[in-house]
């Protein structure tokens, strides 16, 4: 019954957020589980995982590790994100990694003298970092939700890390088109420009570093990562580079296990991040108001289906820029933006005529908030599915 409801929910995101063509090729399938990535590396991970007994939680650390090796353009252990489980006693929760400001932080830090923004501060450098969260958050999930040990799930990013692997020919594009941000950083520059030219697919990419790092995290838990050597050369470096991202700031960070978000789409059921993460939100509201519409197959990818969702996102993207914001500084009104009622006053304000932007208005509630992100789908043999978005800032002079 999961393993069909997790279906039935991909099936509809797709369906919202993509235009199928007709030479599409069938859908894969899988008996005993599935494991989807940008990666087919760290895809073949979790797969491994899977078949040694793992679960899906086991599965997304193992993978999100791997893609840390493997998808550097995303994959991270310098960034944050979110984990959607859905556990196969019909349980459902999420784990918030997202990165954190450092207690230094201050409302003015991307201003200058006289209160310009000055958007490079926010782009690149250490004034883009903030305090990681991926290790904490799957290290999370390992250790509540998983069934192995961190040796099991994270030794094959350390074999791909210490032993390299051969790049893709989208990775070792990327790499080519960001040669210049990355000679900008002794410690990129190192790793990711290639000494004799450029790079070509099937090339082996080594990352001893990140291996150590990543065997301390094997050894020590968090506290290999978020105390001792690692912290300490993360703070230095901060420092010598004028940011107080210090000691304390990274051994006081910790993962947020948060209620998920919930809905329906006709007989769908949606499960996904709450705030501080938008998306599920989104969703949700703008499948709140397409319910409303009858849409039906012919409908697909016409001008009336499309100009009916424009107009939706419009109310619903207006909505997250006045509204959502991280949950724990800022009250959001959750309940008024995924109700089927609030839905219901926006599909009376859309006509067959389009909205200027500005004459679209955010919903008022009295109260008392890029290439550089990836995401991960798995589902094991036991129905439990795992729903993992990482991301970093679009700065590559930050990764750890």
């Amino acid at each position: 019954m999961l393993m069909q409801t997790f279906s039935k929910i991909l099936l509809l995101t797709l369906l919202f957020l993509s235009v199928v063509s007709p030479a599409s090729k069938d859908p894969e399938r899988g008996k005993n589980g599935m494991v989807v990535s940008a990666s087919e590396i760290a895809s073949k991970v979790g797969i491994e995982i899977l078949k040694k007994g793992g679960n899906a939680v086991d599965a997304a650390v193992a993978v999100g590790f791997a893609l840390a090796v493997t998808h550097p353009s995303a994959g991270n252990l310098g960034g944050g994100g979110f984990m959607v489980i859905q556990l196969n006693n019909g349980n459902a929760t999420t784990i918030d990694f997202r990165e954190k400001a450092p207690n230094s932080a201050h409302k003015n830090i991307y201003l200058d003298e006289y209160g310009n923004y000055i958007q490079e501060l926010s782009r690149e450098g250490w004034t883009a970092s903030g305090i990681p969260g991926s290790v904490a958050g799957l290290l999370s999930a390992l250790e509540n939700y998983g069934t192995l040990s961190r040796e099991d799930v994270m030794k094959p990013a350390v074999i791909l890390a210490e032993e390299g692997f051969p790049i893709s020919l989208g990775l070792a594009n990327s790499l080519n088109y960001n040669k210049a941000e990355f000679s900008k950083y002794v410690s990129t520059k190192k790793i990711f420009v290639k000494d004799n030219g450029d790079w070509e697919e099937d090339d082996i990419l080594i990352q001893k570093d990140l291996a150590e790092t990543l065997k301390l995290v094997v050894e020590k838990g968090r506290d290999g990562f978020y105390r001792g050597t690692t912290a300490e050369l993360i703070s230095n470096e901060a420092a010598a580079n004028g940011w107080k991202l210090t000691m304390k700031d990274l051994a006081e960070y910790n993962a947020v296990e948060r209620e998920p978000v919930e809905g329906t789409y006709k007989d769908y059921e949606i499960i996904s991040m709450g705030p501080p993460s938008s998306g599920g939100v989104a969703i949700i509201e703008a499948l709140n108001v397409l319910e409303n519409f009858e849409i039906s197959s012919n409908d697909w990818g016409s001008s009336e289906y499309l100009h009916r969702l424009t107009e939706t996102l419009k109310f619903v993207y207006t909505d997250r820029a006045e509204h959502l914001g991280d949950i724990d500084y800022y009250d959001v009104p959750l309940e008024n933006l995924i109700s089927k009622e609030y839905a219901k006053t926006i599909f009376n304000k859309i006509g067959p005529e389009a909205k200027r932007a500005d004459e679209v208005m955010h919903g008022v509630f009295s109260r008392q908030e890029s290439n550089e992100t990836t995401h991960y789908s798995i589902v094991d043999k036991d129905g439990n599915v795992v729903s993992t978005t990482v991301t970093l800032n679009s700065s590559y002079g930050n990764k750890v």
